[in-house]
């Protein structure tokens, strides 16, 4: 599957929601809900987290490791950086545990997370993915919506974990294992997953002139045939469509009503840069429509998505891409409901 998130448009898709074992793609999820935490004040990147005897004991040396201690305290930035570089499921067990208090509640954050995102035909039994008898799935489509909604969200934490080729840590200095970091130019990650009951996937993102193109790549038989696979995927979609730009980042889209609070509007924002997609040398016509469920309720959080702009391309399937808050609207107070009643008669 391959979806272009600057335009939400779907480029390519074979058996989008059949599921399959996303093995340690699973990983993203993990470092996804951890973004969350930390745009949201409750996680913060120097925190350390224990490596308990019991964590040290189950997951030491078990697949892809960072090789931590037992009793060793470690960062969320290291265990981070671990959990996306070299795949790390010690790792991601020991972030999971320690912001959460146990595994069980990490993978029930983690399933509500995806429930909340839109991730409809996925469950997540373990941080990282490691064998759990079927119990962990996924689909393309699910993966394309994760992928989605961690680089609009919090782009300066995917670019500060993501894309790095090597991690030295605890004297032991690794390589990352991306196929197209590298190689395809623009690609920046995301994650490799390998079991032998789930075969080779990948989940990979490129972004070249305005365009953020995201693909799954699912139970390929080899290495060789993942790591071919991948990179020549991604350039069929950047040279098979060209992109046209609409708005860049941070551009003022529309805006939409609010009610009850201290504005009357919210100023609605690009938060990527925007655009759409036609096969190459073709041309057509685009249409825009913004939806949201109005009017809007304060209080408003400035980069809080409520809104979708719907891009409708000639030859083209509609798609929506979100739009956010582009300012904080506070509860009205007395003072802001009697100036919203003399605007509203004017």
């Amino acid at each position: 599957m391959m979806v272009d998130l600057s335009s939400g448009q779907t480029l390519y898709a074979r058996e989008p929601d059949r599921r399959f074992m996303p093995a340690s793609i699973t990983k993203v999820m993990t470092a996804f809900l951890a973004f969350e935490l930390i745009d949201s004040g409750r996680v913060a990147p120097e925190q350390l987290m224990l490596v308990s005897p019991e964590l040290w004991t189950d997951w030491h040396g078990v697949g892809s490791t960072m090789f931590l201690e037992n009793n060793q305290r470690v960062s969320v930035d290291a265990l981070l950086h671990g959990v996306t570089t070299v795949s790390a499921n010690d790792g991601a067990a020991v972030l999971g545990a320690g912001i959460a208090g146990s595994l069980p509640k990490w993978t029930a954050m983690m399933n509500a997370k995806a429930r909340e995102i839109g991730m409809n035909n996925s469950h997540f039994g373990t941080p990282n993915g490691w064998m759990d008898e079927g119990r962990t799935f996924v689909t393309a489509r699910d993966l394309a919506t994760l992928a989605s909604a961690m680089i609009t969200r919090h782009p300066d934490l995917y670019a500060r974990y993501f894309g790095k080729r090597t991690l030295k840590f605890n004297g032991f200095e690794q390589r990352n294992h991306d196929p197209v970091t590298g190689v395809v130019p623009g690609a920046d990650g995301i994650k490799t997953g390998f079991t032998n009951q789930a075969g080779y996937g990948f989940l990979g993102s490129a972004q070249r002139d305005g365009r953020r193109l995201v693909m799954v790549v699912g139970g390929a038989p080899t290495s060789r045939i993942q790591k071919q696979a991948s990179r020549a995927f991604l350039e069929w979609g950047f040279q098979s469509f060209t992109g046209k730009p609409l708005f860049a980042k941070g551009d003022v889209v529309a805006a939409a009503q609010v009610q009850g609070g201290s504005s009357r509007s919210v100023p609605l924002i690009a938060p990527i840069d925007l655009g759409y997609d036609l096969p190459a040398g073709q041309t057509g016509t685009v249409r825009l429509r913004v939806h949201y469920e109005g009017p809007l309720r304060a209080p408003i959080a400035l980069g809080e998505q409520v809104a979708e702009l719907e891009i409708i391309a000639d030859g083209m399937r509609p798609s929506r891409v979100p739009l956010v808050a582009g300012e904080d609207v506070e509860k009205a107070n007395i003072g802001h409901r009697l100036l919203n009643g003399v605007a509203g008669l004017i």
